[in-house]
């Protein structure tokens, strides 16, 4: 494990805001030069700590206006069934995130579709269709608040 300091938060901080800024930029913002910056990025991705980097995407302007978050609990909680769950959960296209939890659910689903309808179809084709799912809860998002 990579011992971060000061700067090294500072520069994932820059990063996870813009992960287009030129390290010209972003080492000016944290009293860095060009190069020492790079060498810093290159060693917080070496060591794990910048996992990639990715666009963020307006859903709606995609066709998917509607975030459903659903909670999902399996009959099981043996390895071979997370395995399974997780395998086929990331076939799914229409699931944009899934996260493993601990308490009343087993995983949180985002999942993203046209409308209501388009929801509906993916509930029936892909979500009733996962191994090992004995009880599903959907929610709707209103609007996202952050991020």
């Amino acid at each position: 494990m990579i011992e971060l300091d000061r700067l090294d938060l500072a520069i994932v901080e820059g990063l996870r805001r813009d992960g287009r800024v030129t390290t010209t930029e972003l080492g000016a913002r944290v009293g860095l030069s060009a190069s020492a910056c790079s060498r810093r990025i290159r060693r917080l991705e070496e060591a794990g700590v910048i996992l990639g980097y990715g666009a963020a995407v307006n859903e709606t302007a995609l066709g998917r206006g509607l975030s459903a978050l659903v909670f999902v609990t399996l009959h099981s909680q043996t390895e071979e069934s997370l395995s399974a769950f997780e395998q086929a959960v990331r076939r799914c296209p229409n699931v944009a995130e899934a996260f493993l939890l601990s308490g009343q659910y087993d995983y949180a689903l985002r999942v993203v579709a046209r409308d209501v309808a388009d929801y509906e179809r993916i509930h029936k084709e892909q979500l009733s269709r996962l191994p090992g799912v004995d009880r599903m809860q959907s929610n709707f998002a209103l609007r996202k608040v952050t991020g």
